[in-house]
Protein backbone atom coordinates (compact mmCIF):
# COMPACT_ATOMS: atom_id res chain seq x y z
CA UNK A 1 0.00 0.00 0.00
CA UNK A 2 1.68 3.71 -0.82
CA UNK A 3 1.99 6.17 1.69
CA UNK A 4 -0.09 9.09 2.19
CA UNK A 5 2.73 11.43 1.38
CA UNK A 6 2.84 8.91 -1.85
CA UNK A 7 -0.92 9.03 -2.96
CA UNK A 8 -0.41 13.40 -2.80
CA UNK A 9 2.70 12.89 -5.07
CA UNK A 10 0.19 11.06 -7.68
CA UNK A 11 -2.69 14.08 -6.50
CA UNK A 12 -0.12 16.45 -7.26
CA UNK A 13 0.45 14.91 -10.62
CA UNK A 14 -3.34 14.16 -11.80
CA UNK A 15 -3.51 15.92 -14.90
CA UNK A 16 -7.10 18.65 -15.00
CA UNK A 17 -7.44 17.51 -18.45
CA UNK A 18 -7.94 13.63 -17.99
CA UNK A 19 -10.17 14.30 -14.98
CA UNK A 20 -12.32 16.17 -17.39
CA UNK A 21 -12.46 13.27 -20.17
CA UNK A 22 -13.71 10.99 -16.82
CA UNK A 23 -16.28 13.63 -16.08
CA UNK A 24 -17.66 14.53 -19.29
CA UNK A 25 -17.76 10.58 -20.30
CA UNK A 26 -19.70 10.05 -16.85
CA UNK A 27 -21.50 13.14 -17.29
CA UNK A 28 -23.52 15.99 -14.63
CA UNK A 29 -25.53 18.30 -14.31
CA UNK A 30 -27.29 19.52 -10.70
CA UNK A 31 -30.72 19.26 -10.88
CA UNK A 32 -30.75 21.05 -7.30
CA UNK A 33 -33.01 18.01 -6.04
CA UNK A 34 -31.72 19.13 -2.31
CA UNK A 35 -30.26 14.93 -1.86
CA UNK A 36 -26.46 15.71 -1.34
CA UNK A 37 -27.63 18.19 1.61
CA UNK A 38 -30.34 17.06 3.61
CA UNK A 39 -30.56 13.73 5.85
CA UNK A 40 -31.47 10.21 4.58
CA UNK A 41 -33.65 8.13 6.22
CA UNK A 42 -30.97 6.94 8.76
CA UNK A 43 -28.40 9.63 8.93
CA UNK A 44 -27.97 13.70 9.12
CA UNK A 45 -26.52 15.24 6.58
CA UNK A 46 -22.09 14.84 6.76
CA UNK A 47 -19.94 16.54 4.86
CA UNK A 48 -15.82 16.88 5.76
CA UNK A 49 -15.26 20.91 6.63
CA UNK A 50 -11.36 21.77 6.41
CA UNK A 51 -10.29 24.22 9.10
CA UNK A 52 -10.19 27.01 6.73
CA UNK A 53 -13.23 26.24 5.49
CA UNK A 54 -15.05 27.00 8.58
CA UNK A 55 -13.77 30.02 8.88
CA UNK A 56 -14.26 31.23 5.66
CA UNK A 57 -18.15 30.08 6.49
CA UNK A 58 -17.92 31.97 9.37
CA UNK A 59 -17.65 35.27 7.58
CA UNK A 60 -19.12 34.52 4.80
CA UNK A 61 -22.73 33.79 7.33
CA UNK A 62 -21.98 37.06 8.90
CA UNK A 63 -24.80 39.08 9.96
CA UNK A 64 -23.47 42.68 9.38
CA UNK A 65 -19.91 43.03 11.91
CA UNK A 66 -21.42 39.92 13.58
CA UNK A 67 -19.72 36.60 12.64
CA UNK A 68 -21.16 33.15 13.06
CA UNK A 69 -19.50 31.14 15.68
CA UNK A 70 -17.52 28.32 14.80
CA UNK A 71 -20.45 25.57 16.13
CA UNK A 72 -23.05 27.09 14.05
CA UNK A 73 -20.86 26.29 10.75
CA UNK A 74 -19.55 22.97 11.99
CA UNK A 75 -19.76 20.02 14.20
CA UNK A 76 -17.53 17.38 14.92
CA UNK A 77 -17.15 14.48 12.57
CA UNK A 78 -19.63 12.17 14.73
CA UNK A 79 -17.30 9.03 13.60
CA UNK A 80 -16.09 7.06 16.63
CA UNK A 81 -17.63 8.78 19.03
CA UNK A 82 -20.25 7.57 22.03
CA UNK A 83 -23.76 8.71 23.46
CA UNK A 84 -23.01 9.11 27.04
CA UNK A 85 -26.04 9.20 29.58
CA UNK A 86 -26.87 12.32 28.99
CA UNK A 87 -27.19 11.55 25.08
CA UNK A 88 -24.78 13.90 24.62
CA UNK A 89 -21.80 13.12 22.02
CA UNK A 90 -18.23 12.37 23.49
CA UNK A 91 -14.63 11.09 22.88
CA UNK A 92 -12.51 11.66 19.91
CA UNK A 93 -12.82 12.34 16.21
CA UNK A 94 -11.49 13.84 13.64
CA UNK A 95 -12.06 16.28 11.37
CA UNK A 96 -15.39 18.22 10.95
CA UNK A 97 -18.64 18.31 9.38
CA UNK A 98 -21.13 20.79 8.07
CA UNK A 99 -23.33 21.73 10.94
CA UNK A 100 -26.66 20.47 10.71
CA UNK A 101 -29.88 21.94 11.29
CA UNK A 102 -32.99 19.84 14.03
CA UNK A 103 -34.09 17.74 10.96
CA UNK A 104 -30.52 16.44 10.47
CA UNK A 105 -30.00 18.55 7.20
CA UNK A 106 -27.19 21.20 6.23
CA UNK A 107 -27.76 24.49 7.51
CA UNK A 108 -26.95 26.51 4.87
CA UNK A 109 -29.26 24.44 2.88
CA UNK A 110 -32.31 26.53 2.12
CA UNK A 111 -35.53 25.74 -0.28
CA UNK A 112 -37.82 27.57 -2.64
CA UNK A 113 -41.37 27.90 -2.93
CA UNK A 114 -41.32 25.20 -5.53
CA UNK A 115 -39.15 22.88 -3.76
CA UNK A 116 -35.94 23.53 -5.54
CA UNK A 117 -32.78 23.61 -3.19
CA UNK A 118 -29.85 26.13 -2.93
CA UNK A 119 -27.42 26.84 -1.13
CA UNK A 120 -27.07 29.90 1.02
CA UNK A 121 -23.64 30.25 1.11
CA UNK A 122 -23.17 28.88 -2.34
CA UNK A 123 -19.72 30.83 -3.39
CA UNK A 124 -17.86 29.79 -0.15
CA UNK A 125 -19.16 26.24 -0.24
CA UNK A 126 -16.57 23.61 1.00
CA UNK A 127 -14.63 21.59 -1.75
CA UNK A 128 -16.59 18.71 -1.04
CA UNK A 129 -19.68 20.29 -2.07
CA UNK A 130 -18.28 22.19 -5.01
CA UNK A 131 -17.04 18.64 -6.58
CA UNK A 132 -20.23 16.05 -5.00
CA UNK A 133 -20.63 13.76 -6.63
CA UNK A 134 -17.50 12.96 -7.57
CA UNK A 135 -14.84 11.98 -5.56
CA UNK A 136 -10.95 10.55 -6.40
CA UNK A 137 -9.94 7.04 -6.02
CA UNK A 138 -6.77 7.32 -3.93
CA UNK A 139 -6.01 6.11 -0.36
CA UNK A 140 -6.72 9.09 2.05
CA UNK A 141 -9.36 10.43 0.05
CA UNK A 142 -13.08 11.31 1.15
CA UNK A 143 -15.26 8.80 -0.48
CA UNK A 144 -19.13 10.60 -0.16
CA UNK A 145 -22.31 9.09 0.07
CA UNK A 146 -21.51 5.45 0.08
CA UNK A 147 -19.90 3.39 -2.81
CA UNK A 148 -19.20 4.74 -6.40
CA UNK A 149 -22.01 4.14 -9.03
CA UNK A 150 -20.15 4.50 -11.67
CA UNK A 151 -15.92 5.42 -12.17
CA UNK A 152 -14.04 6.21 -15.24
CA UNK A 153 -9.95 5.71 -14.74
CA UNK A 154 -9.25 7.22 -11.31
CA UNK A 155 -12.85 9.27 -10.92
CA UNK A 156 -15.25 7.97 -9.09
CA UNK A 157 -19.49 9.00 -9.07
CA UNK A 158 -21.34 8.59 -6.35
CA UNK A 159 -25.50 8.32 -6.16
CA UNK A 160 -26.96 11.20 -7.72
CA UNK A 161 -30.09 11.70 -9.73
CA UNK A 162 -27.79 14.55 -11.81
CA UNK A 163 -25.43 11.49 -13.09
CA UNK A 164 -25.72 10.81 -16.81
CA UNK A 165 -26.04 14.59 -18.25
CA UNK A 166 -24.60 16.56 -21.02
CA UNK A 167 -22.34 18.81 -19.41
CA UNK A 168 -20.26 21.45 -21.22
CA UNK A 169 -16.16 21.50 -21.22
CA UNK A 170 -15.72 24.38 -19.60
CA UNK A 171 -18.03 23.10 -16.94
CA UNK A 172 -16.56 19.80 -16.78
CA UNK A 173 -12.89 21.58 -16.32
CA UNK A 174 -14.23 23.61 -13.86
CA UNK A 175 -15.53 20.75 -11.67
CA UNK A 176 -11.65 18.65 -12.31
CA UNK A 177 -10.05 21.61 -11.31
CA UNK A 178 -12.02 21.70 -8.10
CA UNK A 179 -11.84 17.65 -7.83
CA UNK A 180 -8.37 17.94 -7.90
CA UNK A 181 -7.77 20.83 -5.47
CA UNK A 182 -10.11 18.68 -3.08
CA UNK A 183 -8.11 15.48 -3.52
CA UNK A 184 -4.50 17.36 -2.37
CA UNK A 185 -6.29 19.21 0.05
CA UNK A 186 -7.91 16.05 1.91
CA UNK A 187 -4.41 14.08 1.72
CA UNK A 188 -2.79 17.41 2.99
CA UNK A 189 -5.25 17.10 5.99
CA UNK A 190 -4.63 13.60 6.57
CA UNK A 191 -0.65 13.93 6.46
CA UNK A 192 -1.13 16.84 8.91
CA UNK A 193 -3.74 15.05 11.56
CA UNK A 194 -1.80 12.09 11.39
CA UNK A 195 1.15 14.39 12.78
CA UNK A 196 0.05 16.46 14.67
CA UNK A 197 -2.14 13.66 16.56
CA UNK A 198 -1.18 12.64 20.21
CA UNK A 199 -4.26 11.00 22.41
CA UNK A 200 -6.46 13.76 24.73
CA UNK A 201 -8.35 11.56 26.78
CA UNK A 202 -11.56 13.70 26.74
CA UNK A 203 -13.53 13.70 30.03
CA UNK A 204 -17.14 13.00 30.25
CA UNK A 205 -19.50 14.63 28.20
CA UNK A 206 -16.43 16.08 26.38
CA UNK A 207 -15.62 15.91 22.60
CA UNK A 208 -11.91 16.39 21.14
CA UNK A 209 -11.72 16.99 17.74
CA UNK A 210 -8.41 16.25 15.49
CA UNK A 211 -7.87 18.53 12.84
CA UNK A 212 -4.55 19.60 10.87
CA UNK A 213 -4.52 22.46 13.11
CA UNK A 214 -4.28 20.16 16.29
CA UNK A 215 -6.65 18.89 18.86
CA UNK A 216 -9.99 21.29 19.34
CA UNK A 217 -12.95 21.83 21.69
CA UNK A 218 -16.45 21.67 20.36
CA UNK A 219 -16.28 25.27 19.54
CA UNK A 220 -13.39 25.29 17.23
CA UNK A 221 -10.85 26.71 20.01
CA UNK A 222 -7.66 25.12 20.79
CA UNK A 223 -7.50 22.12 23.63
CA UNK A 224 -4.28 23.69 24.98
CA UNK A 225 -5.39 26.89 25.80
Amino acid sequence: MQSLEDELDTARQLAVADLADAIESIGFECTRCGACCTADDEDDHTATVFPDEVRDLQQAAATGDEEREWRDVARPMPYGLAESEDGDLEGETFEWALQTDGCGDCVFYEEDDAGRGSCVAHDDRPLICQTYPFSIALAGTSQPMGEAVSEEGIVRAHECEGLGRDISRDDAEELARALKERAIRELEEAIAVRDRYRPADPGPGEVVVHDSEGAKRMDGTPLED
